[in-house]
């Protein structure tokens, strides 16, 4: 891990340094005594999905018998999470990116998951998905979009549509502005929510392409992001600035395009003056088509 940390710019290597620590530790509480129950061949029975539903979630999500991890691909500064019930060990994997399917696969077989589907919150223009190659590869595994992404997959998603994994689920919230087709998932608690490009931390989405409306997307945070309780925890799809976490309180309070009115907003957002996506031309059509586009 030091020497893949070696090779990355600071802030990246903040970034994977902060995630390594955060799936391991559940901050300065921990004691000697707690450490050494998780080092390998100490201990017998170890089930890391028991281990990380009460150790490394606790200060991110309080959710009784939910697996949760964040993982990150560099290139894009793309952020997938894997979710799973500990009881019953069915998952979800949002937002999966084609250069990490092996590492994704890796984990979700260690750990024993029964990947049940793979959604993305929209058609990304900045990376090619997996789910497309990562259905030839898990027998059942399912896709996700939004019906109003113009993508194919298994399986369509609506408002209030619910993604079932064990005991646990998704709530769709369908949050347009960036592209038609974006969605936030919410979790049943709504102590999490996935928001996908629409809300970023300290930021939102591009409103300039793909089908891209500032006053659709201003709308969509404060109506359908915005209203789910002050303490539930906030994961993009991207930071660019190593941020893994927020909060909907903080993004409200803080947010330096979100806390404008809607013409203040819409009048930044028309003046970004972004360069387009590297891949844009590659990403989106083989997004189109579940990812699997001349691979």
């Amino acid at each position: 891990m030091c020497s893949v940390i070696n090779r990355v710019k600071p802030v990246q290597r903040a970034l994977a340094l902060g995630l390594r620590l955060r799936t391991s530790t559940e901050g300065l509480s921990c004691t000697a005594a707690d450490s050494r129950r998780f080092c390998p061949g100490v201990r017998t029975g170890f089930d890391p999905l028991q281990a990380s539903s009460r150790r490394c979630c606790s200060s991110m999500a309080s959710t009784k018998g939910l697996f949760f991890r964040q993982l990150y691909e560099l290139e894009s500064t793309t952020y997938t999470y894997l979710l799973a019930d500990t009881e019953t060990k069915e998952a979800v994997l949002i937002d999966p990116v084609l250069e990490t399917i092996d590492r994704d696969l890796k984990l979700i077989h260690e750990l024993g998951l029964n990947l049940k589907v793979a959604v993305n919150t929209h058609c990304h223009a900045d990376h090619i998905t997996s789910t497309g190659l990562m259905k030839k590869r898990l027998v059942g595994l399912k896709s996700a979009i939004s019906k109003f992404s113009g993508a194919s997959a298994d399986i369509q998603l609506s408002e209030g549509d619910k993604i079932k994994f064990g005991k646990q689920y998704l709530t769709v919230r369908e949050t347009p502005g960036h592209t038609d087709g974006c969605v936030t998932l919410v979790l049943a608690d709504q102590s999490m929510a996935f928001t996908g490009d629409a809300l970023l931390i300290r930021g939102c989405g591009r409103t300039d392409f793909q089908q891209g409306c500032a006053k659709k997307l201003y709308q969509s945070i404060h109506e359908k992001i915005f209203t789910l309780p002050d303490e539930c925890l906030v994961y993009p799809a991207h930071d660019y600035l190593g941020q893994t976490v927020s909060t909907v309180g903080e993004e409200r309070k803080f947010n330096p395009r979100l806390t404008k009115n809607l013409e203040e907003f819409v009048n930044i957002m028309n003046n970004l003056n972004l360069p387009k996506p590297d891949k844009i031309d590659i990403s989106v059509p083989a997004n189109l088509v579940c990812g699997v586009h001349e691979i």
